[in-house]
């Protein structure tokens, strides 16, 4: 069986361990800021794992949200944990504007304007940063 995220970065990588890894989402670029912590093996749901793994993981989520706000400082944080396409355990960690394409609703359905935003050169750095002194 083929898995996106058993087969590829799912991104570009801004901080990795042996457990799971953040990276930055290149395909939104109208979303700039939005990471994704994946864990490096193939599991589906939260419940999966033991409760350790699964405050490890959220641990790297939550340390992840706080990076972005520091370094974006957006209106608001989006996290989500869908799976429905790819089934491999994932949680999106996505910053929020008022004047994005979709706020207030997800980014996932039809937009309201057009994007104001572009990912800035630099981002990935400042972020794989803020992430390791977290």
């Amino acid at each position: 069986m083929s898995c996106a995220l058993c087969d590829a970065p799912g991104g570009e990588a801004l901080w990795q361990d042996d457990f799971c890894r953040v990276v930055l989402v290149a395909d939104t670029p109208a979303y700039p800021g939005f990471c994704r912590v994946i864990l490096n093996r193939h599991v589906k749901e939260m419940t999966d794992l033991p409760p350790p793994e699964r405050m490890r993981l959220m641990d790297a989520v939550w340390k992840t949200e706080q990076a972005v706000r520091d370094v974006m400082q957006p209106d608001k944080i989006n996290l989500a944990s869908l799976g429905n396409v790819v089934p491999h355990l994932h949680w999106h960690v996505v910053p929020r504007f008022l004047h994005d394409p979709h706020f207030p609703n997800p980014i996932w359905g039809q937009a309201l304007r057009e994007p104001a935003m572009q990912q800035a050169s630099g981002l990935a750095a400042l972020l794989r940063q803020r992430l390791r002194q977290a």
